[in-house]
């Protein structure tokens, strides 16, 4: 079959690689029909190098039919449509049974002290290959897979695999007050999406980002927008907008990689170039992520606000304003989404033919798998309007 596959910074390509077969009772073979590139595949193509292994096969927000499932499989079968979640989980152990299935215990990967194997990310994360292919092997397949309706296109429920599910979680980490108000600080497809969320639950929403696209898109669906290009002080224009006083919650929404940080951004750059077996250790133990986002956020945020983190960061050693952030009483919630814990919530918004979320308004390229390296270039440079692209095998 054909596959997205790592080689190195800046370089994926499109192989042919085995096709992947049932080896434990509790998998499935899926023949995938759509499949998504993420924003955090963009921390794969540019700062998480050293836990890659060359040939390692991308993706983790993938849709599909299903081809094969093992014996203990029962509640899919072939030729049931499936959206396969970006985190891999049994369904039954402690965790999974408190609906916490990021932290899943039976696929935890306690050998680099991380939470649950996920499809398509490292070897901190299981190495298990990914979705950005013609087939996917989907272990714990007994729990996993999300059956959705025939007829509808692709895109109205590819994105239950990761999007939704991670801006639902983040607006529900947010604890917005009713009536209440939340900044959102990057608008690619999480903030996206959980700005319209926010404001589909009746919350005022500011979004930021310094990108015209993306803030076109988000003044399409009734957000106020600031231009980190041109605001000068970003908290200072949040609190302008709110009475002096901050918005009630903050998303961020961007993650390691935020623009700024200049110190933290020559440290990731200079880790690049050191062996794995250096740079793999140094960035678990010592590294650091570029804060400028997280920073304001905590500057924009109320007193005794909330800030949710949707964005991934991955620092060892990064340094908070903690008197900061202390006396203003700061509640800060994180963590990688619980997919199928929102999964009743959203599926009667993306089965809704009025479409409430605008799911139909957010993928700006649609292209076959061979053209991964161009959507994987444009994704990461911003280029030719691209906020989300997918890929159809």
């Amino acid at each position: 079959m054909k596959a997205v596959t790592w080689h190195g910074k800046r370089d994926v390509r499109v192989e042919e690689v085995a096709d992947p077969a049932i080896k434990e009772p509790t998998d499935a073979v899926v023949r995938i029909t759509s499949t998504a590139i993420c924003g955090s595949d963009l921390h794969l193509y540019e700062v998480l190098g050293p836990f890659m292994t060359e040939g390692d096969i991308l993706g983790h927000e993938p849709m599909g039919v299903v081809e094969e499932v093992g014996a203990e499989v029962r509640h899919i079968r072939p030729g049931d449509r499936v959206v396969v979640p970006f985190n891999i989980a049994c369904g039954h152990c402690p965790m999974c049974d408190l609906k916490l299935y990021a932290q899943c215990e039976t696929t935890q990967v306690r050998e680099h002290g991380m939470g649950a194997a996920l499809f398509g990310y490292t070897r901190l994360y299981g190495q298990v290959p990914g979705g950005q292919a013609e087939y996917l092997r989907v272990p714990q397949a007994q729990f996993g897979p999300i059956k959705v309706p025939e007829g509808p296109p692709d895109e109205r429920f590819v994105y239950l695999s990761d999007v939704l599910p991670t801006s639902w979680q983040a607006v529900e980490y947010a604890e917005v007050p009713e009536g209440g108000s939340v900044a959102v600080f990057g608008l690619g497809p999480i903030g996206q999406m959980s700005a319209r969320i926010a404001r589909h639950r009746g919350y005022r929403v500011i979004g930021v980002d310094g990108v015209a696209e993306r803030l076109e898109m988000a003044r399409r669906h009734g957000v106020e927008v600031v231009d980190a290009r041109s605001a000068g002080d970003v908290p200072d224009a949040i609190r302008e907008l709110t009475g002096g006083r901050g918005t009630d919650s903050v998303i961020d929404a961007v993650g390691m990689e935020a623009h700024g940080s200049p110190a933290a951004k020559l440290a990731q750059t200079l880790t690049g170039f050191l062996p794995d077996m250096v740079a793999a250790p140094l960035m678990t133990q010592a590294g650091v992520d570029r804060l400028a986002v997280l920073n304001q956020a905590i500057d924009a945020v109320r007193r005794c606000g909330v800030i949710s983190v949707s964005g991934v960061y991955g620092g060892m050693t990064d340094p908070l304003p903690m008197l900061r952030m202390f006396d203003k009483g700061i509640t800060l919630r994180m963590g990688q989404a619980h997919v199928k814990r929102w999964i009743d919530d959203l599926m009667p918004l993306v089965a809704d033919d009025a479409d409430p979320l605008g799911v139909m308004d957010l993928a700006t390229h649609r292209l076959p798998l061979d053209a991964a390296p161009h959507a994987y270039e444009i994704f990461q440079k911003k280029q030719d309007g691209a906020i989300k692209v997918l890929l159809q095998p």
